[in-house]
C-alpha cells in the first residue's frame, strides 16, 4: 500500500476544513512560492505578460487550486488504485510535458512542496502535526513521481 487508510483520512479530512476558503488556501500556496523563488512566476505562461496582480491573478488562482486538489485527490487515489490518476480534464502526461516545457525540476518541486506544508501548518494549526505532514507529503510525493515520470 502507498497511502494508510490513515493517511488518506487526515488528508480528506484537512483538506475538508480547508475547502471552504480553499482558494485563499492556494493563493496563498503560490504567493509562499513566490516569496522563496520570485523568478518561479515567469516559468507559467499566464503569468509572464500579465499586468495583474498575482493576489488578484484569476488563473493564477485556478492554477493554484488545481494543485490543492490533484495532490488530494492523489491520497485517496492511491489507496484505491495504487497509482495517481487524472481526472478528465488533464492527464499525467499533459502535466509532464507542460512541467518539462517549463523547465521545472527536481528543486521548485521541493520548494513547491515545502509552501504546501506550510501553507496547510499556517491555515490549520489547530489540525498541525507530524502525521498530518507526512500524509500531505507522501499524497504529493506520489503526485509528482506521476508527473516527473512522463516528464
Amino acid at each position: 500500500m502507498v497511502i494508510t487508510a490513515r493517511q488518506e483520512a487526515l488528508v480528506v479530512s484537512s483538506w475538508n476544513e480547508m475547502k471552504d476558503d480553499a482558494p485563499t488556501f492556494a493563493l496563498n500556496l503560490y504567493l509562499k512560492l513566490f516569496e522563496i523563488i520570485p523568478s518561479a512566476a515567469k516559468r507559467f505562461s499566464f503569468l509572464r505578460d500579465s499586468n495583474v496582480p498575482l493576489e488578484k491573478n484569476a488563473k493564477l488562482k485556478a492554477h493554484a487550486m488545481g494543485v490543492f486538489v490533484m495532490t488530494c485527490e492523489a491520497a485517496t487515489q492511491l489507496r484505491k488504485t495504487g497509482r495517481v490518476n487524472m481526472g478528465a480534464n488533464t492527464s499525467v502526461q499533459h502535466l509532464g510535458a507542460v512541467h518539462f516545457k517549463a523547465g521545472i525540476g527536481d528543486v521548485h518541486f521541493e520548494i513547491l512542496k515545502f509552501a504546501l506544508l506550510e501553507t496547510i501548518k499556517e491555515g490549520l494549526p489547530y489540525m498541525w502535526s507530524e502525521e498530518l505532514k507526512d500524509a500531505w507529503s507522501n499524497s504529493y510525493d506520489h503526485l509528482v513521481a506521476a508527473i516527473k515520470a512522463e516528464m
